[in-house]
């Protein structure tokens, strides 16, 4: 389970209290309005939760997706030593330029060598690629004997699965894509099909636990990113964790010998 408390390295103690979710919550609200706001308290709070189970100071972060540097700002000033990979040039330098290494390449096929990571990262980005086990897959082979994989994603029949549609998605993706086309003039950049896809919760949770069965990795933690310690238990449950986790998260440990 996801530990209280603890801190390493003069990380602060994370607490996954009912406080903090608020707060994730109304930053969440303003994400339009306000996108620094929310992706640098988003950041700063995963940093923090990262550095639970890893010692952040000199370690080797490769960031899956990290977009345009909230992230990067955030683990470097964790003492990590970081590398984004995000695919596309405009995110990279949407927010300035890129803090740490940024790097244009695929999650799909990462131009790392095996087990350079000390830290394989990724927050909201498996729903946006076609073979999100394959990513998953790409990020175990980068992390190094010891290291930690962290994944992090919106399941595709959570409330905010559709994105940007809304919750016309529960119509169908292709629908709510097209009807919000329709209304705005132009393609959400969240188009389903293209650049959002159905990532359920129960095959990457099958897909860690047979990681763990044949000694790949050990699995850590799952549950649900911004939900409180005491509401943690919905990401054991098949069906219900589809719908109300919101955002689920992964977290396995590569074994050292």
């Amino acid at each position: 389970m996801l530990q209280q408390g603890h801190s390493r390295s003069g990380v602060p103690a994370f607490t996954a209290d009912l406080a903090r979710s608020r707060r994730l919550f109304a930053a969440f609200r303003r994400e339009q309005a306000d996108p620094d706001a929310f992706y640098g308290a988003l950041a700063r709070d995963s940093v923090d939760m990262v550095g639970q189970w890893a010692d952040l100071a000199g370690a080797t972060v490769i960031d899956i997706g990290g977009g345009p540097g909230y992230f990067s700002d955030a683990f470097q000033t964790a003492g990590a030593r970081y590398a984004g990979v995000e695919p596309d040039a405009g995110e990279l330098s949407a927010h300035g330029a890129p803090g740490g290494i940024g790097v244009r390449g695929s999650g799909l096929s990462l131009p790392f060598a095996d087990g350079c990571a000390d830290v394989a990262f990724s927050s909201n980005v498996l729903e946006h690629v076609p073979d999100p086990l394959a990513m998953a897959e790409e990020m175990l082979r980068v992390t190094r004997p010891g290291g930690l994989v962290f994944l992090s994603w919106t399941p595709w029949l959570s409330p905010h699965g559709g994105h940007e549609t809304g919750m016309w998605h529960y119509l169908g993706g292709r629908y709510a894509a097209d009807r919000y086309a329709a209304r705005h003039g132009r393609r959400p950049k969240n188009d389903y099909g293209s650049s959002l896809f159905n990532c359920p919760v129960g095959p990457m949770v099958r897909w860690a636990r047979a990681t763990a069965a044949d000694g790949r990795a050990t699995v850590v933690d799952i549950f649900p990113r911004y939900h409180p310690r005491w509401a943690h238990w919905v990401a054991a449950v098949p069906g219900l964790r589809e719908v109300v986790s919101w955002n689920a998260v992964i977290v396995l440990r590569v074994p050292s010998g």
